[in-house]
């Protein structure tokens, strides 16, 4: 979960590291690439700290996203861009930035480098930041809290401000991605953000078929891998509709 001062650059092209990336990004993918991804990631959790993880978790109802801590103008504007190109690009999802906290079901905490650790201390508790910390050792931070039915209730975002754009980019859709359900990282997937060893700073097409598939209405909170496997190839067929228009891919 690694992840890292213009006035709200553009989501992309306007920073180098980004659109370099863009430019050597790979789009197209066979349906075994993007059903591995997806099992590896929906299911499972990098960092496990209660609760069943053998079923899909994922928001039930519309995603509210609230900003807090620093007051950094530059970095909420930047945050609510990011907000805003996962709104366009996950067809059955409803996710926007929220005015208030108690209106917000996605908690982004934005803090300096220096403050993580003790940001997630105070959060968590210095046992668990402590297991975090050798366990991951983060420079940004997610996770969510699910009931009994696997529905995702409420999500905390922890975003550095003070490591450049790009680092902050990477960071925001990356964690703002995993709160939304699929928490766990893999190492064996070179295409995804969702892998330590991948740096994008934007919203990749491999990754937007992971999240369409997720939050199609035929995957349902709490199903099994052979429920999903039984309704998969009817959804990756029109999400693969979906990801070619809204990318403008060609046939």
């Amino acid at each position: 979960m690694a992840c890292g001062d213009l006035v709200a650059p553009a989501v992309s092209g306007e920073i180098p590291a980004i659109a370099s990336r863009q430019r050597a990004e790979k789009k197209t993918f066979t349906d075994s690439e993007i059903t591995e991804g997806f099992f590896k990631t929906a299911f499972g959790a990098e960092f496990h700290m209660a609760g069943r993880v053998d079923r899909i978790r994922k928001y039930d109802v519309p995603v509210r996203v609230f900003a807090d801590g620093l007051n950094r103008p530059d970095r909420k504007a930047q945050l609510a861009n990011v907000v805003a190109d996962i709104g366009q690009r996950v067809q059955h999802l409803d996710i926007a930035m929220a005015d208030s906290s108690a209106g917000a079901n996605v908690v982004v905490k934005l803090v300096r480098d220096r403050d993580l650790f003790r940001t997630i201390t105070a959060f968590y508790g210095g046992e668990r930041a402590r297991e975090i910390r050798s366990s991951l050792d983060p420079q940004c931070l997610s996770g969510f809290r699910k009931n009994d039915r696997f529905e995702i209730e409420h999500s905390d975002v922890f975003l550095t401000v003070d490591n450049g754009d790009f680092v902050f980019l990477d960071c925001a859709y990356e964690e703002l991605l995993q709160s939304l359900g699929p928490i766990n990282d893999t190492s064996s997937v070179p295409w995804t953000m969702f892998n330590d060893n991948v740096s994008m700073g934007y919203f990749d097409v491999y990754d937007q078929y992971i999240l369409n598939v997720l939050y199609d209405p035929r995957i349902k909170v709490g199903m099994t891998i052979d429920e999903v496997k039984a309704v998969l190839p009817e959804v990756l067929a029109d999400v693969r509709v979906w990801v070619k228009n809204v990318n403008g891919l060609p046939e």
